[in-house]
């Protein structure tokens, strides 16, 4: 089973706001580092996707679009642009992943409740095995329920259909 990381929507424009920030963006940063270096080390296939959203700062081509720096893409690595939640939707996703012999997914990112969990529904729909590393996808508040509660609420409901929530520290290059 190859095993790839899947990093969903991780762009500077979801931190640029002083007075809307994402949930633990640091540590979110900071354990999708982690497993992009262990998968790195093991020779795992990266993939990104980065939303373009026109009119906002995730437009195609302004600054704020781009991978964060924390976590940018290597040369080779790589990147998918989608405009909606769906990263398989209107996509060449499913078949770079089909081309890179990938049967399994770890899927991490931004934001929980929208793209993360939109992702997760139809990887596995398209036949792919799902694991969420748990602390490495977040979202923000709402005025509604706040990123924790958003947050425990998904990876509550995502195993019973889905996958697993595996803590992102202990996600090796190949989980299976």
């Amino acid at each position: 089973m190859t095993t790839a990381l899947l990093v969903i929507d991780v762009q500077k424009g979801m931190f640029a706001f002083l007075d809307f920030k994402p949930h633990d963006g640091p540590g979110l940063l900071d354990a999708i580092a982690g497993l992009l270096a262990r998968a790195r080390a093991a020779g795992a296939p990266v993939v990104f996707v980065k939303h373009n959203e026109p009119g906002s700062p995730l437009e195609l081509g302004m600054p704020l679009h781009d991978i964060a720096d924390e976590i940018a893409p290597l040369a080779g690595e790589p990147v998918i642009t989608k405009s909606c939640c769906g990263a398989f939707h209107e996509t060449n996703l499913k078949q770079t992943l089909a081309g890179l012999g990938v049967t399994s997914l770890v899927i991490c990112g931004m934001q929980t409740e929208f793209c993360v969990n939109t992702a997760v529904r139809t990887a596995r729909e398209h036949g792919f095995a799902v694991q969420v590393a748990q602390a490495a996808h977040t979202t923000f508040d709402n005025p509604t329920l706040k990123a924790p509660q958003i947050i425990a609420h998904h990876e509550c409901i995502w195993p019973s259909q889905f996958g697993p929530v595996v803590p992102a520290a202990e996600i090796g290059c190949a989980p299976q």
